[in-house]
């Protein structure tokens, strides 16, 4: 048997969990419980709702929205329904969410109508039309009078299905092939532009059938799924996981302590992965003591380094039997190595594990020469992980590759002797603030659309709260008065993701740079 066979679809792989998993609880909310044979029978509804809506198998859906129950059904719905899911980050602005509706010719939208105090819709309106954009649904249990005058509500959306036969929506889901598009999940480049990954259906579950056998996810698990659904690691390592698993999918919105803290305990959480302040803020927080925390078994890590007190921390006082890091990127469907269960918590702490089966990686020198153990280069990987392509990139898609074939990383790296992966650096100079990969070029390029700013650059810098932070440095257009850099920070507040937001701005005559005129970070960096 093929691969591509073995692991099937997304589409399938719903279906066959209704089937092996039954009435065992799938996703839990707020206000509801469903379970794995009921989210079966919601997911084809969402499918044929989405085939009413006129789109075809390859056609792109956005989906704008925090972790909800809402969400996994309408993820699912879509993909079952053959078309390409190409989340939106929460944090986004407006004008950067309609970007990449545009840029994927998307014809349908999942979208909340307002989170953290920001109206989504409204923001997509600002931002200008969407040609494109057919059919806009707003997720959650709005009734009619809150519908905006051109959108559906959930509920009008999935009455639109109604007339769709369920043998059309069964032939629909088995006519999706394991090498057809999955999503496009968007990340940066060296030019600080937004890239659409590709990656296909059977990447994507071998990836992370790969993941939740090496991590020891089960069936019965609870797995509170604190990184967001618009991120790899959400929706891939989180919803499709679980499902693989039998796990039950715990929808977290927002990363608030008290709430998280009060969940793992009333529903017996097990499983809680995420960035290391995750467990930073819980380990701190003075009320831990007062929760029982006691079902909590195992963490998964990464994104940032992570400090060996931290990992002993974690299972001593918070006694998780198990702590993993690992390493990942969106071109590589979010996976490249991972630590195993029976490794030393300095291996743990100090490297992102080996390479996961499958999947090849080494480490080579400006020159293309491989390293020896322990010598930094760029990290290059090759595998079935790795993506198919920039979507309608192919100058793009030829840059991120080797000419014999490896993904440029863009991370700089050093492998042991056992192959563990030490990631020390970033050739892109990516920073991560909470767990959110921050990319300087493309703050700069909006930095530089104030009337204020001449120039600038941006580096990471190290946060107690968050791991890394932005500074700016800035050349002003005139001499600046003591009020500009929090004039414009907050203008960045209106235009970026508040995790792009530089923390403070710094203002110099000049930006230091070599002989063809790029900017030496490093020299910035050390004035940090």
């Amino acid at each position: 048997m093929r691969a591509d066979q073995e692991w099937g679809t997304i589409a399938e792989l719903v279906q066959r969990a209704g089937d092996r998993y039954g009435d065992a609880e799938a996703v839990v909310g707020p206000r509801t419980r469903v379970g794995y044979r009921e989210l079966a029978q919601r997911v084809r509804r969402a499918a044929a709702g989405v085939m009413a809506a006129g789109v075809r198998p390859g056609d792109r859906v956005g989906i704008w929205a925090p972790n909800t129950p809402d969400y996994v059904v309408a993820a699912l719905g879509a993909v079952s329904a053959g078309a390409v899911l190409v989340p939106l980050g929460t944090r986004l602005k407006g004008g950067e969410a309609a970007e990449l509706l545009r840029r994927t010719r998307a014809g349908m939208l999942f979208v909340t109508p307002n989170f953290l105090g920001v109206s989504y819709v409204a923001a997509l309106k600002a931002a200008g039309p969407l040609p494109d954009l057919r059919t806009t649904v707003l997720l959650g249990e709005s009734g009619p009078q809150a519908v905006p005058e051109g959108l559906l509500g959930w509920h009008d959306f999935l009455a639109g299905g109604a007339d769709i036969p369920e043998r059309a929506v069964r032939e629909r889901i088995a006519a999706v092939r394991p090498d057809d598009p999955a999503d496009i999940m968007f990340t940066s480049g060296t030019t600080g532009l937004p890239k659409g990954a590709v990656t296909t259906h059977v990447q994507t579950l071998r990836a992370f059938g790969t993941w939740a056998e090496l991590a020891g996810l089960v069936e019965g698990d609870r797995y509170l799924v604190v990184n967001p659904f618009t991120h790899t690691f959400g929706w891939k390592a989180g919803i499709l996981a679980c499902l693989m698993s039998g796990a039950t999918i715990l929808p977290q919105p927002v990363f608030d302590i008290e709430a998280v803290l009060a969940k793992i305990s009333t529903e017996r959480v097990t499983v809680l992965p995420g960035a290391p302040t995750i467990y930073q803020s819980l380990l701190d927080h003075p009320a831990r003591h007062r929760h029982d925390l006691s079902s909590l078994r195992l963490a998964v890590t990464g994104a940032a380094v992570v400090p060996l007190e931290l990992v002993t921390r974690i299972r001593e006082e918070l006694g998780l039997a198990t702590v993993l890091t690992a390493y990942g990127l969106t071109e590589s469907s979010g996976m490249v190595t991972m630590c195993r269960r029976d490794d030393a918590p300095d291996t743990v702490a100090a490297t992102s594990g080996r390479a996961i089966p499958g999947v090849e990686v080494r480490v080579r020198d400006a020159d293309g020469k491989d390293q020896p153990p322990g010598a930094p280069g760029e990290v290059q990987v090759r595998g079935y992980t790795v993506m198919r392509e920039y979507f309608e990139d192919p100058a793009g898609t030829a840059d991120a590759f080797t000419p014999d074939g490896w993904l440029r990383t863009g991370d700089v790296g050093v492998l042991d002797a056992d192959g563990n992966l030490r990631i020390t650096d970033r050739l892109k100079d990516m920073y991560t603030v909470g767990g959110f990969n921050a990319y300087p070029a493309e703050i700069e390029r909006v930095l530089t659309r104030h009337p204020l700013v001449a120039d600038a650059a941006v580096v990471g810098v190290p946060d107690a709260r968050l791991g890394e932070v932005g500074r700016a440095f800035v050349v002003p257009r005139s001499a600046a008065d003591a009020e500009a850099g929090t004039e414009l920070i907050a203008w960045c507040r209106r235009e970026m993701a508040n995790y792009k937001v530089p923390r403070d701005v710094v203002f110099v005559t000049e930006l230091p740079r070599n002989a063809s005129g790029k900017v030496l970070k490093g020299e910035l960096r050390s004035r940090t």
